[in-house]
């Protein structure tokens, strides 16, 4: 129950959760406020009348959504920071969350945190796509994140702390991190050689010696697929680093030290 777990149930985010229509056609704020408390400033801040007049300030905020535009002042207003503005059409596989956030330092615009749910669980890998921080004192914060579209009514908060390590350089010949891997799969890039020709990680001095097996590992975590029935890479000679000097000799060029 909310009362004592501070989470919200299924039943009561069906409630205030944005119809599938809606959500296709734009931003749109989630008000995720399911106590009646003596609170209005999401309403007066409103400037497009989207949030219904409360008849009792105890009242629960009701939204008309047709009316939203997903501009997120609400968000910054809010002071249980119960906000969130989620626009499913940002992109063909990410959708964008604005979440109100009160800590220090901020996020830097163009990295990545891990984005957590409701309990506070990481459940992705997100990136910053915007921050804005009007310095009022009376306004929270409101950093966009763009996450995975399937997870845009998950991702309610986040970390600075790079839960998934994903500076962790996979690729060493070609300088491909974890996180770039992570990010091509999400794209719906599935097999080794997908990721190969688009990071050109495995094309360098070692053929993948290293990388191979990683890459591999993440695909199985993330795609569920077993490494035994994964296709393997294509291999191109040649197949390990030699020298000049054999090419050379292997053509009748006589001996060479190089």
């Amino acid at each position: 129950m909310l009362e004592k777990t501070g989470v919200a149930t299924q039943e009561d985010l069906a409630l205030v959760m944005p119809s599938k229509e809606r959500l296709a056609k734009g931003a749109v704020a989630v008000i995720e406020c399911f106590q009646r408390i003596p609170c209005n400033p999401c309403y007066t801040s409103c400037k497009r009348g989207a949030i219904i007049e409360f008849k009792d300030i105890n009242d629960r905020p009701i939204i008309n959504a047709d009316k939203c535009n997903g501009c997120g002042i609400c968000v910054s207003n809010c002071p249980g920071l119960a906000i969130v503005v989620v626009d499913e059409t940002y992109s063909d596989t990410e959708a964008l969350v604005k979440i109100p956030y009160e800590f220090l330092p901020l996020p830097q615009e163009g990295g990545y945190v891990t984005g957590l749910d409701r309990e506070g669980k990481p459940v992705c890998r997100a990136k910053v796509v915007k921050v804005l921080n009007t310095k009022a004192q009376d306004r929270t914060p409101v950093v966009s994140l763009a996450v995975p579209k399937e997870l845009s009514m998950v991702v309610r908060c986040m970390s600075l702390d790079d839960f998934y390590s994903d500076n962790t350089m996979v690729c060493r010949c070609e300088e491909v991190t974890l996180g770039e891997v992570r990010e091509l799969i999400r794209k719906g890039y599935h097999t080794i050689d997908e990721i190969k020709r688009i990071s050109r990680a495995g094309m360098g001095p070692c053929q993948g010696r290293t990388c191979r097996q990683l890459i591999m590992q993440e695909l199985a975590r993330a795609t569920n697929q077993k490494m035994s029935e994964m296709p393997m890479s294509t291999f191109r000679p040649p197949a390990k680093p030699i020298k000049l000097g054999a090419v050379i000799s292997s053509l009748g060029g006589g001996e060479c030290n190089e």
